[in-house]
């Protein structure tokens, strides 16, 4: 029988010496939260990915700290087990180190979350290490950090040529001695996450980062199949609720127009008599 005692930090650095993989899977919201937590799902990641998600933005860059406490407190409200983790949204960690922790202090204390993500490596670095000194748990991002697209030239595969890939092996070790509890690793080639994962001491948790991560996430709504066309190489749809939900709903409207719902059995009753005494 499984614990209903919140997941945390520790149980997370666990996992990884026990060799037990970790899960983890968006969530933006208290239903999806709740559905995701009794499913025993180890960590939530309230992700900037709500741009996209939920508000309809073609990048993660114009999400706002408000945006992010908004939807943390409602999928915080939802989950009494899982480990909820918060990203940071561009620009809310960036300018300076006091910034960095007024804003990670703001997320914690708004939303109820555990811990924060930050994406980058050294370039961060002071920004983690002064979060953390606060007592605020951190998980860094590397490899495909979707905050910085433009740099990074568009959505590629990182560390594939050796300056690239020492750079995030180097940068994954710098994420662990500023104090981050575990890294986000995406799309990265699946034995260099291999290599970062053998090489840190705390937990990795891929993205296209391959089966050698210490853990997996995934967009919830892609797994579920929930938006039709394009699906990246890493994502496996465990179900099509696109189509499930797009015949479900055109039955709804075929109904509707016959007539033919609601029915009886959907409907409450009065009496003739009350009825008689109405002018």
């Amino acid at each position: 029988m499984s614990s209903n005692k919140r997941i945390t930090t520790t149980v997370i650095q666990e996992r990884k010496v026990a060799g037990k993989a970790i899960t983890m899977l968006t969530a933006y919201d208290f239903s999806m939260a709740k559905f995701l937590d009794e499913a025993e799902v180890d960590m939530l990641l309230v992700g900037d990915s709500l741009g996209n998600v939920v508000l309809g933005y073609d990048s993660t860059l114009p999400v706002t700290i408000e945006d992010m406490i908004h939807h943390g407190k409602a999928v915080c409200r939802g989950a009494k087990r899982a480990m909820v983790v918060v990203d940071m949204p561009f620009m809310s960690y960036q300018v300076s180190t006091e910034q960095a922790v007024a804003n990670a202090g703001r997320i914690m204390k708004e939303t109820g979350a555990q811990a924060v993500k930050l994406e980058g490596g050294q370039e961060i670095a002071d920004a983690v290490r002064a979060i953390v000194r606060a007592g605020i748990p951190v998980v860094g991002h590397l490899g495909l950090t979707p905050q910085s697209v433009h740099s990074l030239g568009g959505f590629k595969v990182q560390g594939k040529e050796e300056k690239g890939a020492q750079k995030l092996l180097d940068d994954a070790k710098c994420l662990e001695e500023s104090g981050a509890f575990a890294v986000v690793l995406e799309c990265v080639p699946a034995l260099l996450a291999q290599k970062v994962t053998d090489s840190i001491a705390i937990p990795t948790i891929g993205i296209g980062a391959g089966v050698y991560c210490d853990g997996q996430v995934l967009v919830t709504n892609d797994l579920l199949g929930l938006f039709p066309g394009f699906t990246p190489k890493f994502v496996k749809q465990y179900a099509n609720l696109h189509t499930q939900l797009a015949q479900g709903i055109a039955e709804y409207r075929k109904e509707v127009e016959a007539r033919a719902f609601p029915g009886v059995e959907h409907s409450f009753k009065i009496s003739d008599e009350v009825l008689e005494k109405l002018y």
